[in-house]
C-alpha cells in the first residue's frame, strides 16, 4: 500500500474535513443564535382598523393531484371575501388547465374575485408566472402559495396586521408536513426542513441577519417587491434572490415559527431528488449574484460572514464529494482509529473536526425536534443515523447542481411531483401519469454504494473497527438513493404510468 503512504493523502484528507467541519460549527452558531433569540417573538405594531385587500397568488404547473385540495383550502380562508382576490397562475400543459378552470368558475359562484391566468410558454417559469400576476393584482398584500400546501383558515388574521409597520416588506410562515410519517424518505425531510425552518429562519431573523422567503406560504407587501427590482428569472431559486435584494434596500422581514402553513413532502427519492437539485443549483446562482452586493452593503461583519455562510453552504457537497475520494487512502496514509492506534496527535487532530463536522449535525437536527416536539423528540433519535445516510447520498445529485451554477449550466425549473396524499401508506401514488426521471445519477450513486462497501468490508477484515462503523453511512446513503431511483425507472413500476408530464 505504499501508493497510499505520501502524507499528501492524509493531508488533503484533514483539508477537506476542516472545511466540512467550518459549515458544522456554522450549525452550532445558528443553534447558539437560535437559543438567544427564540422567545423575542415579534408582535404588530397595531392592528388594521379596516382589514386589506389581499391578493392570494397560486402559481401551478401540472399540479393535476392537488389544485382541488389548495382552492378548497383557500376558499376556507377566515377573511371576507370582499377583501380578497384570487389569482391561480397556470403554467400547465396538462389536465390541471381543466381543473383550474372549473375551480375558479367554483369561487366565483362562491361570491370570491377569482381569475385564472393561463401562459402558453413558461418563460421564467415561476418568477415569470408571479411577476405576470403582480400585473394584475388588486391587493398591495400578495400571500404566495404553492399548489401543495394547505393553509390553516386563521393565517392571515394571525400574519396580516405585521404590516401596521410600514417597514415590513414579507411575513413568512414556517411549512408544517401534512405526510411526515408517510415513510422513512417524508420522515428524514421532514427532520431536514425541521431544521432549516425552525433553527436558521428563527435565528437569523431574530438575531437581525438576513433571512429568506422560502418561496411560498409567506405574505410579500407589493411595494417592496417592486423596490426591489420585482421577480428575476436568471436564478432557479427566485424566492432566495429577491429576499436578498429587499433586505439590501432596507426593508424588514419577519418568520413566525408559531404559525404553520401545512404542506406536502414529496413521497419518491425522484421528487426529492429534483427537488434538492433545484435548491442547491438556484443557491449558488444566488451566491454568485447577490454576495459581491452583500460585502459591499453598510451592514456588520458579523451579518456578512454569517450571509456567505449561508449562501456558500451548499459548497460542502463538492468537499464531500473530494472526501469520498480521500477516505480509502486515508485508511493507509495515517493513523487508524481505535485502539491500535499509538498516535495521539492522530486523536487531538480528529477528534474535534469529526466533532464539528458531524456531531454537531446531530445536535442541530435534535435541536430542532425538540424545540417542535417537546414530548416526543426522542422518537426521532433513530431516524439520525438515516439522516446523516441521505444526505451523503444526496451529495452526487446537489454537487452536480452546484457544478451548474458554476459553470453557468441552464435547465429548466422542473417541478416536484405531489400526489395530494397525507400520511395514509396505502395511497397508491405509482400509478401517477408523472414519469420516473431519466438521468444516469443513481447509476453512479450506486458504484459509489459498492465502493464504500468495499472500503467498510476492508476496515474491518483490517480489525479498523471504529473506520468501519463510521464509515456505514456512505454505502448505506449511496444505495438507498440509487436504488430508490432505479426502482421507479424498472418496467415493473412503470406499468401503470401513462405518459408523463414532467420530466428533465
Amino acid at each position: 500500500m505504499e501508493l497510499w503512504s505520501s502524507p499528501l493523502w492524509y493531508a488533503s484528507y484533514l483539508l477537506v474535513l476542516i472545511g466540512l467541519a467550518g459549515y458544522g460549527s456554522h450549525r452550532l452558531v445558528i443553534v447558539y443564535l437560535y437559543l438567544k433569540h427564540a422567545r423575542k417573538r415579534p408582535e404588530p405594531v397595531k392592528k388594521f382598523e379596516d382589514l386589506p385587500l389581499v391578493t392570494i397568488q397560486l402559481p401551478v404547473f401540472n399540479e393535476l393531484h392537488v389544485v382541488d385540495r389548495l382552492l378548497d383550502s383557500v376558499a376556507a380562508l377566515d377573511y371576507p371575501k370582499e377583501k380578497l382576490q384570487i389569482q391561480v397562475l397556470d403554467d400547465s400543459t396538462d389536465e390541471t388547465t381543466e381543473i383550474c378552470e372549473a375551480g375558479v368558475s367554483r369561487l366565483r359562484a362562491q361570491g370570491f374575485d377569482a381569475q385564472l391566468i393561463h401562459r402558453t410558454d413558461r418563460t421564467g417559469f415561476k418568477a415569470g408566472a408571479l411577476e405576470n400576476g403582480t400585473k394584475e393584482a388588486k391587493g398591495e398584500y400578495l400571500f404566495i402559495l404553492d399548489a401543495d400546501f394547505v393553509p390553516n383558515p386563521d393565517v392571515l388574521q394571525k400574519t396580516i396586521h405585521y404590516f401596521t409597520d410600514e417597514r415590513i416588506g414579507l411575513i413568512q410562515t414556517r411549512w408544517g408536513h401534512l405526510n411526515r410519517t408517510y415513510n422513512v424518505l417524508t420522515r428524514i425531510q421532514a427532520m431536514f426542513l425541521d431544521g432549516h425552518l425552525e433553527l436558521e429562519q428563527t435565528a437569523r431573523n431574530r438575531s437581525g441577519r438576513f433571512f429568506t422567503f422560502n418561496g411560498t406560504a409567506g405574505i410579500w407587501r407589493k411595494s417592496c417587491i417592486n423596490d426591489a427590482g420585482g421577480w428575476e428569472h436568471d436564478t432557479l431559486t427566485e424566492d432566495m434572490d429577491l429576499s436578498y435584494r429587499a433586505q439590501l434596500k432596507g426593508w424588514r422581514f419577519i418568520f413566525l415559527n408559531d404559525v404553520e402553513t401545512p404542506a406536502e413532502l414529496p413521497v419518491d427519492m425522484d421528487g426529492f431528488k429534483s427537488q434538492q437539485h433545484r435548491w442547491t443549483k438556484g443557491s449558488i446562482q444566488v451566491c454568485k449574484k447577490v454576495l459581491p452586493a452583500i460585502w459591499k452593503a453598510k451592514v456588520p461583519l458579523a451579518i456578512k460572514l454569517e450571509a456567505t455562510a449561508h449562501l456558500t453552504s451548499n459548497f460542502a457537497y463538492l468537499l464531500l464529494i473530494c472526501l469520498c475520494f480521500l477516505i480509502y487512502p486515508n485508511q493507509y496514509a495515517a493513523a487508524e482509529f481505535g485502539p491500535a492506534s499509538s498516535s495521539l496527535t492522530y486523536y487531538l487532530v480528529n477528534v474535534p473536526i469529526f466533532f464539528f463536522a458531524s456531531v454537531s449535525v446531530i445536535f442541530f437536527y435534535l435541536t430542532a425536534q425538540k424545540a417542535l416536539r417537546p414530548g416526543t423528540w426522542w422518537r426521532e433519535i433513530p431516524y439520525l443515523p438515516l439522516l446523516l445516510a441521505l444526505g451523503i447520498g444526496m451529495s452526487i445529485n446537489n454537487a452536480k447542481a452546484v457544478l451548474e451554477a458554476i459553470f453557468n449550466h441552464q435547465s429548466a425549473f422542473v417541478r416536484t411531483p405531489k400526489y395530494g396524499i397525507g400520511d395514509k401508506p396505502k395511497h397508491d401514488w405509482k400509478k401517477s401519469s408523472y414519469k420516473a426521471i431519466k438521468t444516469l445519477t443513481p447509476v453512479v450513486e450506486l458504484l459509489f454504494g459498492f465502493f464504500f462497501l468495499f472500503v467498510v468490508v476492508d476496515a474491518a477484515l483490517g480489525q479498523r473497527w471504529s473506520s468501519a462503523i463510521l464509515l456505514l453511512p456512505f454505502p448505506i446513503g449511496f444505495f438507498y438513493t440509487s436504488l430508490a431511483s432505479l426502482a421507479r425507472m424498472l418496467p415493473a413500476s412503470r406499468k401503470n404510468e401513462g405518459a408523463g408530464t414532467d420530466s428533465p
